[in-house]
């Protein structure tokens, strides 16, 4: 009863600003603003606000609520630990179970061991960077533009 008498009220108070929008010669908004000022008492004429006001008020609803989170977070900590004793352990799955190829995903074998090192190119190691090297970074970008005639 009372959710529907401040819908009405909303509704009302809504109208009247659009009739102000209205006289001010700006009909457009003034159309808008009708159209959200219906919506309260649509809501209201349609049943929704009792069927919401009725789930609100019902403490079964919210013990539902309570035990839909309570599963949320079991699942969720469940994942994350069951994905961190996967890292760890290195194992393909569960079980000596092999584990499944994903469609699009590349193969363990197609990427070679050293593929991924960071090339440093001939220098060894503890040998001192040459001077001369931002130069030859130079020296390639200035025949590039000399090409161009740039």
């Amino acid at each position: 009863m009372l959710a529907e008498t401040i819908c009405s009220a909303v509704s009302v108070a809504g109208l009247g600003i659009a009739a102000v929008t209205a006289y001010r010669k700006r009909f457009l908004a003034a159309a808008r603003i009708t159209a959200y000022a219906l919506v309260p008492v649509a809501l209201v004429m349609t049943g929704f606000v009792e069927w919401v006001s009725g789930m609100v008020f019902n403490p079964t609803v919210w013990a539902g609520f309570g035990l839909l989170g309570v599963s949320w977070l079991l699942f969720m900590t469940t994942r994350a630990i069951e994905r961190r004793a996967l890292a760890a352990s290195g194992e393909p799955g569960e079980a000596g179970k092999p584990k499944k190829a994903v469609k699009g995903s590349p193969a363990a074998e197609a990427v070679a061991p050293a593929a991924s090192a960071p090339s440093l190119g001939t220098a060894r190691a503890g040998s001192q960077p040459r001077s001369d090297a931002p130069a030859d970074d130079f020296s390639d970008i200035e025949a590039i533009l000399k090409k161009h005639g740039i």
